[in-house]
């Protein structure tokens, strides 16, 4: 847990300052930080098997720290055979210090461990410097032990800054040591 405190000590008093000055804004409040991280899970296969829900959730809350929220289908699709209101999904929603210990897990332990990981792209960010990356494999998590596990899946982490634009969100996640590809 200690880590975990001098990273955000670290965010705080030395990485946002940087952040800043690579921009060129003055106003210590006005500089973009992390604002939250949404971990998001799609399965098909719940349809078909209730249970998945739960023994997924519980891996899903292993990897976060946080119990997930099931996802409802908004819309009834008839070729995919989904009704409106069928759940379908997982998602956890991080702020704080549990948003900042996932994202230094994420850049120093789990982007790392990746199969053949030469850096994330930098084409993931939406106009308002938000950036997304998906991860196919969920066991590159060290919280996951392999060997309870029945079928690898893919996840959704979507990581929501206070950046105006693209060059502030990239430069942001850039000192905060998101592996870009060069």
């Amino acid at each position: 847990m200690n880590s975990l405190n001098d990273y955000q000590k670290k965010y705080q008093q030395e990485l946002l300052p940087k952040v800043g000055e690579k921009l060129g804004i003055k106003n210590p409040m006005a500089v973009p930080r992390l604002k939250k991280i949404v971990i998001n899970v799609g399965l098909k296969e719940a349809l078909t098997d209730k249970k998945l829900l739960e023994s997924y959730g519980a891996q899903i809350a292993q990897i976060a720290g946080q119990k997930p929220v099931i996802t409802k289908a908004k819309k009834s699709i008839a070729t995919f055979k989904l009704r409106e209101g069928d759940s379908i999904g997982l998602m956890v929603t991080l702020r704080g210090k549990r948003m900042l210990d996932f994202f230094h897990r994420l850049v120093t332990i789990v982007l790392p461990r990746v199969r053949d990981f030469r850096g994330v792209g930098r084409e993931s960010f939406d106009q308002k410097g938000n950036y997304t990356l998906g991860i196919r494999e969920h066991i590159v998590f060290p919280e996951i032990d392999v060997s309870k596990i029945d079928k690898v899946r893919g996840l959704e982490i979507s990581i929501i800054t206070t950046a105006k634009d693209n060059k502030e969100g990239a430069a942001l996640l850039e000192i905060l040591g998101m592996p870009f590809r060069k």
